[in-house]
């Protein structure tokens, strides 16, 4: 494993900094090659999950069963030195199933009696959350804290959870009998949502081909957590023009239909718009996509490359749109037709 840079970042980007985004660039490469020995095509959706993982964020990956999408996490995690758990969300799942519980103890030597906390597997880098929307609201509510604020409080007490943190939830578009979808509050939380699509002919021949043969290879860890912890912070002193970050708020704001100035389409097919953290997710977002690229500096490119996943699971449709059959993302592209970077 190659270590990215062992000075931290400083306050601006500096030589050190263009040098690990120069490496950055080669090790993604890196990355796609090697998932790519367990995971045909999908190149999309690793991106994007890294895009999450420099900024801090959370995912939510929706597509049809038998499309990988828990292979394709795992898968992901193996690149990376880094402590990775999976819970299987149930409806009988609880909360302390998720964050640990305490039990009675007794101490060796004095024979006192007292209550321990027992961690749960939320105490991880990587958590997948496996078809997150069939436990309970109540249990779904478990990692709101940890989401948010990287930490949980559970009898009284604060556990802070180890950097990085990312969770990353499955779910399917169909099969909705039986389930609890996510609250609107908790799905604001996730950073993006990421749609994992039907591979193409070739792809899935590719799939059948070799799963159908021996057995899965090893992949090879390509960054640990110190890289990463570097990489989030580079990630925030990427540059970015004021006219550009102004031109993702003029987005994010064309989505609120009680907005006297948003378009027309907005007003009939949304019953309500993207928050204020929509904004912060898409400047972040557009920052880690250049860093990937090799680049220092946000184009409004990169906005338009993030706004899919940051904004379709912010969008509440309406009526009118569902009956004539416009999904959020036809209707961020019809935003994106309108709202121009001046």
């Amino acid at each position: 494993m190659s270590r990215l840079t062992d000075v931290p970042a400083t306050g601006k980007i500096d030589e050190q900094d263009l040098k690990a985004a120069d490496q950055l660039k080669e090790v993604y490469g890196k990355l796609r090659q090697e998932l790519s020995k367990t995971i045909v095509g999908q190149s999309e959706v690793l991106k994007q999950v890294l895009i999450a993982l420099f900024c801090q964020g959370h995912c939510v990956l929706e597509g049809v069963p038998g499309v990988a999408k828990t292979l394709m996490i795992s898968s992901i995690a193996d690149l990376f030195s880094l402590k990775f758990s999976r819970i299987q969300f149930t409806p009988d799942l609880m909360p302390s199933d998720i964050t640990g519980t305490e039990i009675l103890d007794e101490e060796e030597g004095t024979g006192r009696r007292r209550m321990r906390f027992v961690k749960g597997p939320i105490f991880g880098n990587i958590l997948l959350a496996d078809e997150i929307n069939r436990t309970p609201p109540k249990t779904q509510a478990a990692l709101l804290q940890a989401m948010q604020e990287f930490k949980i409080t559970t009898a009284g007490q604060d556990f802070q959870l180890e950097k990085p943190f990312l969770v990353l939830g499955t779910q399917n578009p169909i099969e909705q009998e039986g389930t609890y979808p996510l609250p609107e509050a908790q799905l604001d939380r996730f950073m993006f949502k990421i749609h994992v699509k039907y591979p193409s002919f070739e792809e899935e021949l590719k799939i059948a081909e070799a799963t159908t043969a021996e057995g899965l290879p090893k992949l090879q860890a390509l960054l640990d957590r110190e890289d990463i912890l570097h990489l989030q912070k580079i990630v925030r002193k990427v540059l970015i023009g004021r006219s550009t970050s102004a031109y993702a708020v003029r987005l994010v704001r064309a989505t609120r239909p009680h907005e006297p100035d948003a378009p027309d389409f907005v007003k009939k097919y949304l019953t309500w718009g993207a928050g204020p953290r929509a904004c912060q997710s898409i400047l972040l977002g557009a920052k880690a996509n250049a860093l990937l690229d090799g680049r220092v500096n946000v184009s409004a490119d990169d906005i338009r490359y993030v706004i899919y996943p940051v904004l379709r699971h912010r969008l509440v449709t309406s009526f009118s749109a569902e009956s004539d059959g416009l999904t959020t993302d036809d209707l961020i592209r019809k935003l994106l037709d309108v709202i121009r970077e001046e």
